[in-house]
């Protein structure tokens, strides 16, 4: 793998740092000169460049995040698919991920829970009304990061898994743990569709995570994934305390086994209305319309 540090990419970006390594590509901290700004260059690993599954799902990445205009999905500004050096340079989001904080905070608050989760659930509305399904919410692909007003504020990062819902990949990449049923049928063969309430499943299990600091249980311990559970016919088991009906109601409909019986993004942010969002905005702090 080679590291560009201390290198500057076309006569603009000066490499600063890594700040994360994946399986396919490499993520670095980087300064602008043209623009006067620091930036985040997610760089194909040299041995995938003649990989063209690679580069297929590199390029995607690219299309994918380029329509999307959304404050709590990561900006890109410029993208580079050369014979000899690809990268995508995005928006730098300082802060650390939703399973570091996970870890620093335990459980959170449910209220503060309520809050990330209605900004995912606007951040994935606006993809899935573009057509295009994430395939990979986890814990490390969404930034925290506290504003200057002292919100906190969640953002959508890593898009290599994703595909528009019109023409999905012959096999669904991603986090195997955070894998809906289907997409778990799917790569086995089976005639299934995979579309954007697969992102609905996965995102049902983070929010019984970062609420409850794991994620659900399942009737037999053998069961390594919550898709396997469902799909063996075993229940999921949600260790919630005591909430507002209509967000255990969701969480409910969210980890459903049948696609169809899961809320659209737009239908389980609409289902966090009235009470739910009074008692966010007089007891948790003052939200403004930009954080819903």
């Amino acid at each position: 793998m080679d590291n560009y540090v201390g290198k500057r990419l076309d006569g603009r970006y000066e490499i600063r740092e890594i700040v994360g390594v994946g399986g396919m590509a490499v993520v670095y901290k980087a300064y602008d000169n043209i623009d006067d700004r620091m930036v985040s260059i997610k760089v194909l690993k040299d041995e995938f460049l003649a990989n063209e599954e690679f580069r297929r799902r590199f390029k995607n990445e690219s299309k994918a995040i380029a329509v999307l205009s959304h404050p709590n999905i990561v900006k890109v500004y410029d993208v580079s698919l050369g014979d000899k050096l690809q990268y995508i340079v995005m928006e730098y989001v300082e802060g650390i991920t939703l399973k570091e904080y996970i870890e620093q905070q335990g459980v959170i608050p449910w209220k503060e829970a309520v809050h990330f989760t209605t900004q995912i659930l606007r951040a994935l509305q606006h993809a899935h009304d573009k057509g295009i399904v994430h395939s990979d919410l986890k814990p490390d692909n969404i930034m925290v990061r506290r504003t200057a007003e002292g919100y906190c504020t969640a953002k959508i990062i890593d898009f290599d898994a994703g595909f528009f819902s019109d023409d999905p990949p012959g096999e669904i990449t991603g986090d195997q743990v955070y894998f809906s049923p289907e997409a778990l049928l799917h790569n086995m063969g089976r005639p299934v569709a995979v579309t954007e309430k697969a992102d609905i499943f996965a995102l049902g299990l983070l929010f019984h995570q970062y609420w409850c600091g794991t994620l659900p249980g399942f009737d037999r311990e053998e069961h390594r994934y919550a898709n396997e559970a469902l799909l063996e016919g075993d229940s999921l088991l949600l260790n919630i305390p005591a909430l507002p009906g209509d967000v255990r109601a969701l969480l409910d409909r969210m980890l459903a086994l049948d696609p169809a019986e899961r809320p659209s993004a737009r239908q389980a942010w609409e289902s966090l209305s009235g009470e739910t969002i009074k008692i966010l905005n007089t007891q948790f702090y003052a939200l403004s319309d930009d954080d819903l």
